[in-house]
């Protein structure tokens, strides 16, 4: 009988026609603030970090996040209830969710905000490489070959230019990188899998609910110090990632998938690391080297070659 629901719940979301064939301006003003909100969220969770543990701090935005995504559900009366034949790649999916942001958090404090955004928009090309293996119809092309060429090359100029500002170190590159792989694992692992079948709202609060009852226990295992400075700066920037990155930006894009086509609100939410490299140079007085400049222009052009629209011929 579940079996059943989620491929009735599968053909009623194929079925779905949205609105718009093309992104209006409407759409790309959306877009663009939710561009600014994800950009952001690096600085935010850069300074929460002052005062808050970082490991911890992913834990307990990921605990209220659930709590306001849940109520959102409840509101619509959407269920949370998963099928059986989902339960097993949820937990998957819901591992490598925290992996992503145990990663993360600590690499945001050994590293720039700047930095760290370009290592962790990587995930889109860890997707386009393991969607050819395991997702039918979604082949490798020339075009996305040459983003994933184009990502790598921009990777390495970043890396490259890590001497030049004394204040990161590889440990932090590397920690925010895996952590952007973890994020392309955690999409692939939906995408390739029965969680498509399942409501995109109802995978959110999953992993939103596992990873934060395991991000404390890993940092109570790491030892960290947990709540130091509760400040009203440390705490409006931990508020922030809470609601605007992991509750209204999540909210937001998937109303946008339900009214324009996802492929361009997915490929127009890629230019996010230039947002976040500005955020860091203007918030926190983070150095804009040649390096992160050439790597960044880089990478968004990979993105871009990645994401793109397919172009329908005739």
């Amino acid at each position: 009988m579940q079996d059943g629901n989620a491929d009735a719940e599968l053909a009623r979301r194929a079925a779905i026609k949205v609105a718009h064939d093309r992104l209006d301006v409407f759409a790309v003003s959306i877009l663009t603030l939710l561009c600014i909100f994800l950009g952001i969220g690096q600085v935010a969770m850069k300074v929460a970090n002052a005062g808050i543990s970082p490991i911890l701090q992913g834990g307990l935005r990921s605990l209220l996040a659930a709590a306001l995504v849940g109520l959102l559900c409840a509101v619509r009366g959407i269920s949370l209830r998963v099928s059986r034949v989902a339960i097993l790649p949820m937990i998957i999916s819901a591992l490598f969710f925290t992996a992503e942001f145990a990663f993360l958090y600590p690499g945001l404090d050994r590293t720039t905000a700047s930095r760290a955004v370009i290592f962790l928009y990587t995930s889109p090309f860890v997707v386009a490489a393991g969607a050819h293996f395991l997702i039918p119809g979604d082949r490798l092309t020339w075009s996305k070959a040459a983003g994933l060429l184009a990502a790598l090359a921009g990777i390495m100029v970043v890396l490259a230019g890590r001497e030049t500002t004394g204040i990161s170190s590889l440990t932090g590159d590397l920690l925010c990188l895996a952590g952007g792989i973890s994020w392309g694992l955690l999409t692939l692992s939906i995408r390739a899998t029965r969680l498509a079948a399942e409501r995109p709202e109802r995978v959110i609060f999953m992993q939103l609910l596992i990873s934060g009852l395991l991000l404390p226990i890993i940092s109570l295992a790491l030892g960290e110090r947990g709540i130091t400075d509760p400040s009203p700066l440390v705490l409006g920037a931990f508020g922030y990632t809470v609601v605007f990155v992991a509750f209204i930006t999540f909210t937001t894009s998937l109303w946008l998938m339900t009214r324009y086509p996802a492929s361009r609100v997915m490929a127009f939410l890629m230019i996010t690391p230039a947002f976040g490299v500005a955020a860091g140079v203007l918030l926190l007085g983070e150095p804009l080297t040649i390096y992160l400049g050439v790597g960044l222009v880089v990478v968004v052009l990979g993105l871009w070659l990645v994401n793109r629209p397919a172009t329908k011929t005739k």
